[in-house]
């Protein structure tokens, strides 16, 4: 990295000029969009949009306008612009992201209209049921604001650029996370369009804020650090990628106070390849550490786990139960004592993640979850709640303490907030005079079997809109070694009363589609006497057969001139063994295809030992019978996209190198 005053400033000159090159260039908005620089397209799209003659391409155009604007965080605009594409036929995509952002802006009463409207247009009032349910849950949770017992306020110390994730550190001190212009290193975040984040130390006297340290800033992104109660220990997250590796994935390291400084971080034992994990939390005693990850034997999305610590190390992490996880993504785990707080974005909320807690009733049981509601929860993005357990006793405050959030009253992408929780209302009296109920605990799992909706519903490559119920699916339910078939209506549904601490299996299948699996467990879901009846959804998709119709495989791409299976193909590949597990009676064909560009044979070939490579690796690795598979290369005799080859785009090209299968039998 550069230190020296001179050459920074030569570095500066030559980035001013290359940048005012690079905007020279840009002559449409829509080129201006695909580069990230979303002011600079939303002023030339909105020109353009005045000049335009067609409804056609007004509603193009007022699209990325509202696109441009939603990544600006300027919500209100988006809505605007998003009703105009839709009413200049841009179609379903201007509507969904029009209810969304109504949602979002807590217009809730439109955005349920808006919602409803989208499922009747792509045929499914199923596929936006909750939206709606969670827009009527959020007007009512508005309307009892005012009691709510949190007061929040925006902190003075952030800036335009984000800043999230922050944490209590000796005397008056945070540590945050932010992408701010002080960052470590000189590259632009391709996923933000902004600086790579690092963790900062706030001041909270001065509201001064300086880099944390040299060891653990890099010019990669640092984020979301939990400390020990010593703070000698610091545990946080850094996304990189291995030596020799392209792929970067985020990791949970680890470094010791040493002196004045800290030590060069480690990666914490269990953490494991190809997997993202992310915002550390450590109880207080220091033995057990939640924390966030995509492992693919999750729930879905990213879910909290649970490790503890062992006079060797760390143990096994431990996936935490329905009771927080759900298929969507739960986030930024923070644990006082007994109480979990997290972020997710599928519980029922006001808007995007919004902040949940629950109690720990014993060993690993949880109480449902509670949604902390306005004013903590907006229709923004909410997370990163912590409670500081140096706020000063105040007349009235039970606690203190902050989170983050995406709110337009902000100065920046995402800001961190101030809270203090009052005293709760009394509790109504109790007639002492009466036997008390008896509480009745019940489990309740409502089941969907579901089909995709397809643009072009005669196209598997298609993109898919939506999801509707299967009618005349079999349900087959698997639990405590029983088995039984359950057969589905027209609305696709089948419940069950679940039993406690028991794991279920689910097998979805009808004629002329492809079989899959769902899982449910009631393990860790604890009685809660506030809520003794629970309810949860698990949902099967199930894919319709489109017989000898080819089907392209995602993130399978090959080194130029060699057809050896690269790790980043992998995933796809066991995927589709998954999907020949849970079909044994299927065969199909896997091919690829080359560009148009090089020779004929050459091209053939190199297909044929792309496929057969793919073909093998089912075969070898993951043990796919052999007779149950073909291999056939295409070279260029059959492009996805017909262009003339001189004139193809590079887009053009990569779509036609492609890999697909398709079942034959």
């Amino acid at each position: 990295m550069l230190k020296s005053n001179t050459l920074s400033l030569y570095f500066l000159i030559v980035l001013f000029i290359s940048a005012c090159t690079f905007t020279q260039k840009i002559r449409d908005g829509q080129t201006a969009f695909e580069r990230k620089q979303y002011s600079v397209a939303a002023n030339m799209l909105t020109k353009e949009y005045n000049k335009s003659k067609s409804r056609i391409d007004k509603g193009k155009k007022a699209f990325y306008i509202g696109e441009s604007y939603r990544r600006m965080n300027k919500n209100e605009a988006s809505i605007k612009w998003y009703k105009i594409a839709y009413d200049n036929q841009f179609g379903i995509d201007a509507l969904k992201e029009y209810a969304f952002a109504l949602k979002k802006n807590e217009q809730y009463k439109e955005a349920a209209a808006a919602f409803k409207n989208l499922g009747l247009e792509i045929g499914s009032p199923y596929e936006y049921r909750r939206e709606i349910t969670a827009c009527n849950q959020a007007i009512d949770w508005k309307k009892g604001s005012a009691d709510n017992v949190y007061k929040v306020e925006i902190s003075s110390f952030n800036t335009g650029s984000a800043e999230y994730a922050p944490t209590p550190y000796r005397d008056d001190f945070l540590v945050i996370t932010s992408d701010r212009n002080q960052s470590t290193g000189e590259d632009i975040y391709n996923w933000t369009g902004s600086n790579f984040s690092d963790l900062f130390l706030v001041n909270l006297n001065s509201n001064s804020t300086e880099s944390f340290d040299a060891t653990i800033n890099t010019p990669n992104n640092e984020g979301t650090v939990s400390f020990n109660s010593d703070f000698s220990e610091m545990y946080f997250s850094r996304c990189f990628s291995e030596i020799g590796r392209s792929d970067i994935y985020c990791k949970l390291m680890m470094s010791k106070k040493e002196g004045d400084s800290w030590s060069s971080p480690t990666v914490l034992s269990f953490v494991e390849d190809k997997v993202n994990y992310g915002h550390p939390s450590l109880t207080p005693d220091g033995g057990t550490l939640y924390f966030s990850c995509n492992h693919p034997e999750g729930w879905g999305g990213y879910d909290i786990y649970s490790v503890d610590r062992t006079p060797d190390g760390w143990d096994i992490p431990r996936l935490m139960g329905r009771t927080i996880n759900t298929d969507g993504n739960e986030k930024f785990p923070f644990i006082d004592n007994d109480t979990l707080y997290f972020a997710s974005d599928y519980h029922t909320g006001l808007g995007g993640l919004d902040v949940f807690k629950s109690f720990k009733i014993d060993g690993d049981n949880w109480t449902p979850v509670y949604n902390l509601k306005p004013p903590i929860n907006s229709g923004a993005d909410d997370f990163g709640f912590i409670i500081d357990p140096r706020a000063p006793e105040k007349d009235g405050v039970l606690q203190a303490g902050y989170f983050s959030s995406s709110r337009e009253n902000g100065k920046g992408s995402d800001d961190i907030y101030r809270f203090e929780k009052g005293l709760p209302p009394p509790p109504p009296p109790v007639d002492t005079t009466k036997e008390p109920e008896p509480i009745v605990y019940k489990m309740m799992l409502n089941g969907f079997i579901l089909e995709k909706i397809y643009r072009d519903p005669t196209n598997p490559n298609s993109e898919v809109i939506g999801r509707k119920p299967l009618d005349q699916a079999t349900a087959n339910i698997t639990f405590n070694g029983n088995s039984e078939n359950v057969l589905v209506g027209p609305d696709g549904k089948f419940s069950i009363e679940l039993e406690e601490n028991m794991d279920y299996s689910f097998l979805g299948s009808k004629e002329g589609y492809l079989n899959n699996t769902s899982r449910f467990s009631s393990k860790g879901i604890g009685k809660d006497p506030a809520n003794p009846v629970t309810s949860y959804e698990v949902e099967i998709v199930l894919d319709k057969i489109f017989k000898n119709k080819e089907i392209t495989l995602e993130n399978i791409y090959y080194d130029y001139n060699e057809a050896f299976i690269r790790p980043d193909a992998e995933p796809t590949l066991i995927n589709l063994a998954g999907i020949l597990n849970q079909n044994p009676n299927i065969k199909i064909q896997l091919s690829s295809h080359t560009d148009c560009r090089g020779k004929t044979k050459y091209n053939k070939d190199l297909s044929q030992r792309r496929a057969q490579s793919a073909v093998d690796y089912l075969i070898t690795k993951l043990g796919i019978a052999s007779e149950r598979l073909t291999a056939v290369g295409y070279g260029k005799e059959s492009p996805a996209v017909d262009c003339i080859c001189g004139k193809c785009t590079e887009e053009e090209h990569q779509i036609n190198r492609r890999t697909t299968f398709k079942i034959v039998e």
